[in-house]
C-alpha cells in the first residue's frame, strides 16, 4: 500500500512523532518561501505542511495509515494536490474535503503569495509552529577524572572559538552542560551550546554513585598484626589504621572522601580494599621458614 505522505517528509512509515516533527522542521526551513526563492518552493512548502498536518494528528494519521494513498484516489499526494480543483493547490479545501469541517491549517494556505506565510521565523502554523531556525549546537567532551570529581575548567573548541567551560564538582558521564550564547547566530539572536560530558576512567579510583573505591597493597605483617598505611584520596593524603587480622579483599571506609553530590553538596565515602601481599619464601630468613613450617596450622 503506497503511503506518499511519509515520502513527502522523508521518513519511514514506522517513524516516531519526534522523528516526524524533526523531519518537518528541517524541510520547512529549507522550502520556506522567504528563504527559498525557487519557483517550486512555495508548492513544496504547502505539501510539506499538508503532510505534517495529517501525520502529526493521531486521528488523521490513523485514517491515513489504514487506507494509504487510496485516500487520494490512489494517486500520490503530490499528484493529487497538483490536480485538485483548477490546478491551484488550496490545501485547506483539500483537507476539509477529506476529513470534513474543521480540518485545514491554522496558519492558512489557501492563497497565493509567500507574503501570506509571514517572515521567516514568524510562521505560526500547526503542530507547535515553525517559529525560528534552530540555533543551538551540541558537542561532546571527555573530562579528566579528577576534574569531574573536584570540579574545574575544561577547554572547548567549536565554531572557530576556544573557551573554558566550568565543570561542576561531581559531574557524571552522560550529563549535559549548557553554555549560553555559544551556539549559531541568526540576525541578533544566538543559540546555546549543549555539551555532553564523558568522564575519563581513573587508574586509581572506581566510582559508584557518590562513593569511590581504591585498592591498596599491604604486607602480611600488617595484615596479621595491624599497623598504619598512608594513601591519597582525591583531595588529600590520609593515614589509615589497619586492624590486626584483616583479610585480603576486605574493605575499610573513609567517610567524606568520595564524590560531592551536586544536589545535596554532601560528599560520599571512600572505600579502601586491601590486598594482602605474601612474601616470597626464598627471601625469608631460613630459620623463620623452618619455624613457620613447624608452628603454622
Amino acid at each position: 500500500m503506497s503511503k506518499s505522505l511519509y515520502e513527502t517528509l522523508g521518513v519511514s512509515e514506522n517513524a516516531s512523532a519526534d522523528e516526524i516533527k524533526k523531519a518537518y522542521r528541517k524541510l520547512a526551513r529549507k522550502y520556506h518561501p522567504d528563504i527559498n526563492k525557487s519557483p517550486e518552493a512555495e508548492e513544496k512548502f504547502k505539501e510539506i505542511n499538508a503532510a505534517y498536518e495529517i501525520l502529526s494528528d493521531s486521528q488523521k494519521k490513523a485514517q491515513y495509515d489504514q487506507v494509504g494513498d487510496n485516500m487520494f484516489g490512489g494517486q500520490s499526494f503530490h499528484d493529487f494536490a497538483g490536480s485538485y480543483g483548477d490546478g491551484g493547490v488550496d490545501l485547506d479545501e483539500i483537507l476539509r474535503s477529506i476529513f470534513g469541517g474543521g480540518g485545514g491549517f491554522s496558519g492558512g494556505f489557501s492563497s497565493g503569495s509567500a507574503g501570506n506565510y509571514g517572515g521567516f521565523g514568524g510562521f505560526d502554523g500547526f503542530g507547535g509552529g515553525f517559529t525560528e531556525p534552530d540555533l543551538d549546537l551540541e558537542t561532546k567532551i571527555v573530562v579528566p577524572f579528577d576534574v569531574a570529581i573536584k570540579g574545574g575548567t575544561h577547554s572547548v573548541s567549536i565554531n572557530d572559538q576556544r573557551f573554558d567551560v566550568k565543570i561542576p564538582a561531581g559531574i557524571k558521564s552522560g550529563e549535559k552542560l549548557r553554555v549560553k550564547g555559544k551556539g549559531k547566530s541568526h540576525g541578533n539572536k544566538r543559540g546555546d551550546l549543549y555539551i555532553k560530558v564523558e568522564v575519563a576512567p581513573s587508574p586509581e579510583f572506581k566510582r559508584d554513585g557518590d562513593n569511590l573505591t581504591k585498592e591498596i597493597d599491604i604486607s602480611l605483617k600488617t595484615a596479621l598484626f595491624g599497623g598504619k598505611v598512608t594513601l591519597k584520596s582525591p583531595y588529600k593524603e590520609i593515614t589509615m589504621k589497619i586492624p590486626a587480622g584483616i583479610k585480603s579483599g576486605q574493605k575499610l571506609r573513609v567517610k567524606g572522601q568520595g564524590v560531592e553530590n551536586r544536589k545535596t553538596k554532601v560528599k560520599g565515602d571512600l572505600f579502601v580494599r586491601v590486598n594482602v601481599v605474601l612474601p616470597k619464601v626464598d627471601e625469608l630468613d631460613p630459620e623463620l621458614v623452618e619455624m613457620m613450617k613447624e608452628k603454622l596450622p
